[in-house]
């Protein structure tokens, strides 16, 4: 009878381990699985070592408001995240307004299609996706328009993960991905038939410096549409609270800084753009953006339960359970400056290169 219980109990965890790992595991989008996870382009013994230094740029900030350090910064925090992103979350790194009645990955996928509706492409134009992380929006911007999209992202591992997916979709004759800084884009100039960025410039330590690169390599007349992450007009400087939460967004999500509303359509009409319209897509009516992070607080416990347990078998690298930990804390972080109304991840700024002056 010992042996029998014994025999039982292994095969209820066994049966246990393998519901939270292959069947759970696996991202929305079926992405990545959690006996997959990695530390990017950092070989895995050298993952706790890379977080740890992740952390140290924190301790010298004002190294982080220069433009010659924010790229190590940012590589380092992708090569970290990437792999629990796509398990976690889906192969969309960005937010969406919740919508009555569709899932998650449905309202995602629309809150892309409006991006590229709004700069108007055609089928077989050529646009830039500045910041596309492992491709998601740009796979459901180049399904819905046709247009030919060219990502680009400063992490090489996004890149060889956007490659496999864009292959896998089929998508790999529309969509092209490139390895590179975007505050210095490997672009001819006025080669864009239009541009989009979806919550990715805020990772550049001077917005009017991605901005300016933006609109050289955009064809004059094509529309930009960005959504920004920003500070709101609720959001008070003097108050303890509203700094602490801002702080903990800036420090989990690799930001040098995150700017006011208020400066978004300056900076753009500082480089030339016209603006065309600004709106914050997180202010009522739109549904809260961060239910989805609320919601998922039990698949937190879950997932990180499976990556203690992937960790101590060593199948996981040392370091993912305090990247994991982190990315937590970072969305209590989210979701009180979304409840507080002091934070939106979707302020949204649609602009114009304006058409080159014609000769007399």
């Amino acid at each position: 009878m010992d042996s029998l219980t014994l025999f039982c109990t292994g095969a209820v965890l066994a049966a246990g381990l393998y519901w939270f790992v292959c069947v759970l595991g696996p991202a929305e989008q079926r992405g990545k699985r959690a006996v997959d996870l990695s530390g990017g382009s950092i070989s895995a013994e050298k993952v706790q070592d890379k977080y740890d230094q992740y952390w140290s740029f924190f301790r010298r900030p004002k190294e982080i408001e220069t433009a010659e350090k924010v790229p190590d910064f940012v590589d380092t925090f992708y090569n970290l995240v990437t792999d629990i992103y796509e398990w976690g979350w889906g192969q969309s790194f960005h937010f969406s307004p919740a919508i009555p009645g569709k899932s998650h990955r449905d309202a995602t996928r629309l809150h892309e299609e409006m991006a590229v509706d709004l700069i108007k492409v055609k089928p077989g134009d050529r646009i830039l996706d500045a910041g596309c992380g492992v491709g998601g929006p740009m796979r459901a911007i180049a399904a819905h328009s046709r247009a030919k999209v060219v990502g680009i992202t400063i992490n090489e591992y996004q890149v060889n993960r956007a490659k496999s997916h864009n292959k896998k979709a089929g998508l790999d004759s529309l969509c092209e991905v490139v390895c590179g800084n975007f505050l210095e884009m490997p672009f001819p100039d006025n080669s864009f038939d239009g541009a989009y960025s979806i919550e990715a410039t805020c990772h550049a330590p001077n917005l009017e410096e991605v901005y300016a690169e933006i609109f050289r390599v955009m064809k004059p007349g094509s529309l930009y549409v960005s959504y920004e992450w920003v500070t709101t007009d609720k959001y008070k400087a003097e108050d303890p609270e509203h700094v602490d939460v801002i702080q903990g967004i800036e420090r989990g999500d690799a930001l040098p800084g995150l700017r006011n509303f208020s400066d978004i359509a300056e900076t753009a009409r500082k480089v030339g753009f016209e603006v065309v319209k600004e709106l914050d897509l997180a202010r009522p009516p739109a549904q809260p953006w961060w239910t989805r992070l609320k919601m998922g607080r039990l698949a937190y416990w879950r997932n990180h339960i499976v990556i203690i347990v992937l960790a101590a078998l060593g199948i996981a690298p040392k370091g993912t359970v305090d990247v994991h930990e982190m990315l937590f804390k970072t969305a209590d972080y989210l979701t009180r400056g979304g409840e507080s109304g002091i934070f939106s991840p979707m302020h949204m700024i649609l602009c114009r290169k304006p058409e080159s002056p014609t000769s007399s």
